[in-house]
């Protein structure tokens, strides 16, 4: 599951990371004048509440279980390349 942290500390409650997330991962406490993640299940790790924050106390951690594949070695497709 994706991870979604806000750093209190150096949060300004710009409301900036709360207006960009389009799939409510991040909501906004009106108590505590502060943004909160939930449902990081449905993040879609575009990462607009992380850019939009001008202070960067937000940050998304993407959780992606499947690995990226290692490419091809040269050999695979030797003909493609150009001698260096």
């Amino acid at each position: 599951m994706h991870v979604i942290t806000i750093d209190y500390d150096i949060c300004n409650s710009c409301k900036r990371c709360y207006k960009a997330c389009f799939n409510d991962c991040i909501v906004w406490d009106t108590e505590k004048n502060l943004p909160v993640p939930t449902y990081p299940q449905e993040c879609a790790t575009c990462n607009w509440c992380e850019l939009s924050c001008p202070d960067g106390a937000v940050k998304v951690i993407p959780h992606n279980p499947v690995r990226i594949p290692e490419p091809y070695p040269r050999s695979y497709y030797a003909k493609s390349y150009v001698a260096e």
